[in-house]
């Protein structure tokens, strides 16, 4: 590996040090259902984010409140001592993917069959810090 790539490569792994993330996969909810909850927190701090996604009736609310709480885990276990409100924590990013769709069949109309198709999808959410972001701009 030439010299360029390889300080290419250990910017992407100091910078994924800093990268607080908590992945759900083979969510067995449609990726649509789940992106207008995943729309709501984005850019919201933690702790709003939290109480938005406890109030919301969608089912895809209590997954992604469920993964929050383990994205902050994964933050606390990276910063012990820290406490969440003076590190202001962010959802810097929420992605929801596709994942695997189950195919099946019901019957219709004149002996003919309707596929159905039972989605399920792959959220991952980011975290980071609001002084962290102010450290580097300045």
């Amino acid at each position: 590996m030439g010299s360029r790539k390889q300080e290419r490569a250990n910017q992407i792994k100091e910078g994924r040090k800093e990268l607080y993330l908590a992945a759900l996969r083979n969510n067995p909810t449609s990726p649509r259902k789940m992106r207008l909850v995943a729309d709501m927190i984005r850019g919201m701090e933690v702790n709003k984010a939290l109480d938005v996604l406890k109030f919301n009736p969608k089912e895809a609310s209590r997954k992604l409140e469920k993964l929050l709480m383990s994205a902050i885990a994964n933050w606390q276990a990276k910063n012990e001592g820290e406490r969440i409100e003076e590190s202001h924590l962010y959802v810097k990013d929420v992605y929801v993917d596709s994942g695997r769709i189950l195919k099946r069949l019901r019957p219709a109309p004149q002996g003919r069959g309707h596929r159905i198709n039972k989605r399920s999808n792959h959220v991952t959410i980011f975290l980071d810090s609001k002084k962290q972001v102010e450290k580097t701009d300045a």
